[in-house]
C-alpha cells in the first residue's frame, strides 16, 4: 500500500456511514490523520474504530454541516488534533422526496438543499479560510451523476442540489487556484453503500437490478469511489482543477 498521504491531515464529513466510511478508510491506509466527522457518535466512533485496527490515526468529531458555527468548529478541532487541514472531502448528504417534483414537501426540499448544498458551502467556506492562510491544500466534494450528468423520476430535490453542487465546485475552484487550493468533485452514481439501496431492498436485489441498469452490469464498490477522491486530492491530479470525476458504471456515458 502507498503512503502517498503520510504526514497529510484530512477531514471527511458524512465519515459514520458507506461512501464517507471507505473514503475515510483509504485515507488512513495510505498514511493519512483522519478526522471523521458527523452526526452519530456511534456510527463515527466505529469509523474510527476500524482505522485504528489497522494501525491508522483518526478521530471524531460530532458537526452538523447545516450549522455554520459546528464547521467552523470542527475545522478548529481539526486543527488543534493533527495540527493542521491539508485535505477535506465534503461528503455529508441526504436523499428525500422521493416523489414527482409536484409532490415534494417543502420540508423534504429545504432539508436536501440544505444539507446538500448549504453543508457543501459551509464547510468549504471554513476550510478554505484555514487553507489559504496555510498554504494551501485540497477540496473534493462528492457530487452525483445524478443532476448534470443524468436525471431520472422523482428525485427532483436530489437531482437540483447535486448539479448545484458540481457547479459550485467549478466556481469556487476558480475562485481559490490562486490561493494554493485546489477544488475538485467526485460523482458517483449507484455505489455499494445503504444510500443506492431502495426502499425494502436487500443488497442482492441490488446487484440483481444494477445487471439492467448500468453498462458495467454491477455497482461500483465504495473503494472504487474512494479511490477516485484520493486521486483529485494528491499531488498526481495537481492539474486537476474544478473537475467533476464520474464514477458510475457507465450509466451516464
Amino acid at each position: 500500500m502507498s503512503a502517498r498521504f503520510t504526514g497529510r491531515t484530512v477531514l471527511v464529513t458524512g465519515a459514520g456511514t458507506g461512501l464517507g466510511r471507505a473514503i475515510a478508510l483509504a485515507f488512513a491506509a495510505e498514511g493519512a490523520s483522519v478526522v471523521a466527522a458527523g452526526r452519530s457518535a456511534g456510527t463515527l466512533g466505529e469509523t474510527v474504530a476500524l482505522i485504528e485496527k489497522e494501525g491508522g490515526t483518526a478521530a471524531a468529531v460530532i458537526a452538523d454541516v447545516t450549522r455554520s458555527d459546528d464547521v467552523r468548529d470542527l475545522v478548529r478541532a481539526t486543527v488543534d488534533r493533527f495540527g493542521g487541514l491539508d485535505i477535506a472531502v465534503n461528503n455529508a448528504g441526504i436523499l428525500r422526496g422521493t416523489v414527482p417534483v409536484g409532490e415534494v414537501s417543502e420540508e423534504d426540499w429545504d432539508a436536501v438543499l440544505r444539507t446538500n448544498v448549504t453543508g457543501v458551502w459551509l464547510a468549504m467556506k471554513h476550510q478554505i479560510a484555514h487553507m489559504k492562510e496555510n498554504g494551501g491544500g485540497s477540496i473534493v466534494n462528492i457530487s452525483s451523476n445524478l443532476g448534470t450528468h443524468l436525471r431520472i423520476p422523482n428525485l427532483a430535490a436530489y437531482i437540483t442540489s447535486k448539479a448545484a453542487v458540481t457547479a459550485l465546485t467549478r466556481a469556487a475552484a476558480l475562485d481559490h487556484i490562486h490561493q494554493g487550493i485546489r477544488i475538485n468533485a467526485v460523482s458517483p452514481g449507484a455505489s455499494v453503500a445503504p444510500m443506492s439501496l431502495r426502499s425494502g431492498e436487500s443488497e442482492a436485489d441490488r446487484a440483481e437490478r444494477m445487471k439492467s441498469q448500468t453498462p458495467l452490469g454491477r455497482a461500483a464498490e465504495a473503494a472504487e469511489v474512494a479511490a477516485a477522491v484520493l486521486y483529485l486530492a494528491s499531488p498526481d491530479a495537481g492539474a486537476a482543477v474544478g473537475t467533476d470525476l464520474v464514477v458510475d458504471s457507465g450509466s451516464s456515458a
